[in-house]
């Protein structure tokens, strides 16, 4: 393949390229998620001359503030021992794209970053799944505070995971958040981490609906994830009409990972990237280091620039490779309708859970496979008439000893701020938590439990 630039036009969407290896974190230097995950990645789009094509423009990631990980999560004993300066540059680079795209500085925007975050939780003690730190999620609460919408509506926003894993931690963040989309397109939890993303967990008391899960079978390629698009994706973006949409673009599905049994291509990616038409997209998962990162990346670009990508050849791509069997295809057919059917016609309360004295309720017992820890959760959201509700959270690992987390949410009404801010009181004083954390987002304040008070931080100064 000769040097793009020689014979490509300019691109048809302005595209920023933000690119962070991380080559000083690793889990282990053997480990999957390692220094040169995106070492030939860089080589790739350097040698293809991708940044000569006039249009596109490699940035630096900018450092996240403490603040902007704390918008987000309940980290547990605290941000600086979960969060490290690596998952830092990792979301700020995520925020820089994001920043470009609602500045009008680009059209579109690719943050290239590691370490990956969809796995981690709105409550996080540690590493899950490879993530500490949910980057999407902390670039979509930066960019509702710095660029509120003139009506004063919230910014409207659509995730559309396409990792081959559940995003278990995204939609964990954004279940009861009625002006978030998330859909995720994933290999069947039956057959692969997390175990989770089925068509029941269509989301809180306050979002039903607007969690949509699409769990593939095996060996689904990209005739099957195209189908998924044009049949259930987009029809749904269609109706809920978001400000932005987002791709969490794992690319662990590709027929060569490791980790997964999917058969996407690079060229898939990019077809499918061009339909779906995103805003934002975001690295996530992929560890075909050398024989699919590298061209999958590639592709994503031009796609997203709108530049062809039919000169693309991956080194192991044969027919057979990327087939999907009929027995595939008619599953997928008659999953686009469920999950239409469910989206138009959600259930009248979560699948998971109870009431319980006015609030709904569920326990999770979740399992940090990095870390080996295990953390149980009794979470519960205030099923409130004027408002999405309350949240409350009391967590303990075999790290933290039990801690209440109070969550009052950006539409939040008085009563339930004034309920959030009494109950962090009153536990602060008790003195029976470990730690008692109260986010606060009308304000964008935390509060802090400290010797039996508490004490307010505001969030990161916009």
């Amino acid at each position: 393949m000769t040097k793009m630039h020689e014979s490509l036009p300019r691109a048809a969407h302005g595209l920023g390229v933000v690119f962070f290896p991380a080559f000083d974190w690793a889990i282990t230097p053997t480990h999957p998620e390692r220094e040169e995950r995106l070492l030939y990645t860089q080589d790739q789009l350097l040698e293809e001359g991708l940044f000569d094509i006039p249009g596109i423009t490699e940035y630096r990631p900018e450092l996240a503030a403490w603040g902007d990980i704390e918008r987000v999560h309940f980290c547990l004993p605290d941000v600086r021992r979960v969060c490290t300066a690596s998952h830092l540059a990792s979301a700020g680079g995520a925020l820089r794209a994001g920043r470009l795209v609602m500045e009008g500085r680009e059209a579109r925007a690719f943050a290239l970053v590691r370490p990956p975050g969809h796995h981690a939780m709105r409550v996080t003690h540690g590493n899950r799944g490879f993530c500490n730190v949910n980057m999407e999620a902390v670039m979509i609460e930066h960019l509702r505070v710095r660029f509120p919408r003139p009506d004063g509506r919230p910014l409207r926003v659509a995730i559309v995971d396409t990792d081959c894993h559940h995003g278990d931690g995204t939609q964990d963040i954004y279940w009861n958040d009625p002006d978030t989309l998330f859909i995720s397109l994933h290999q069947d939890g039956r057959t692969l981490y997390p175990g989770t993303g089925f068509l029941y967990e269509s989301g809180g008391p306050a979002a039903l609906g607007r969690t949509i899960n699409i769990p593939l079978p095996p060996e689904t390629s990209d005739e099957g994830y195209l189908y998924v698009m044009d049949n259930a994706v987009l029809p749904l973006l269609a109706d809920f009409r978001p400000d932005l949409i987002i791709n969490s673009a794992g690319q662990d599905n590709h027929f060569t990972d490791p980790l997964a049994n999917m058969r996407l291509s690079a060229r898939g990616y990019a077809e499918l990237n061009r339909r779906l038409a995103p805003h934002i997209a975001v690295l996530e998962g992929g560890y075909a280091i050398r024989g699919a990162l590298p061209y999958v990346n590639l592709a994503i670009c031009l796609a997203l620039a709108g530049l062809p990508t039919d000169d693309i050849r991956e080194p192991d791509w044969t027919p057979e490779a990327t087939r999907q069997r009929r027995e595939v295809s008619d599953y997928i057919r008659r999953l686009c309708d469920e999950v239409v059917a469910l989206y138009r016609r959600p259930p009248a309360r979560p699948t998971d859970g109870r009431e319980e004295d006015g609030f709904w309720v569920r326990h999770k017992d979740i399992f940090y496979d990095t870390d080996m820890l295990r953390e149980e959760q009794e979470e519960g959201y205030r099923l409130c008439p004027d408002c999405s509700g309350l949240g409350r959270i009391e967590t303990r690992s075999n790290r933290v000893e039990r801690s209440l987390c109070l969550h009052i949410p950006r539409d939040a009404c008085p009563t339930c701020r004034a309920l959030g801010r009494d109950a962090a009181a009153a536990a602060s004083r008790a003195g029976r938590y470990a730690h008692v954390l109260c986010l606060d987002r009308t304000e964008d304040c935390l509060y802090v439990g400290c010797k039996k008070s508490l004490q307010k931080r505001m969030l990161v100064e916009i």
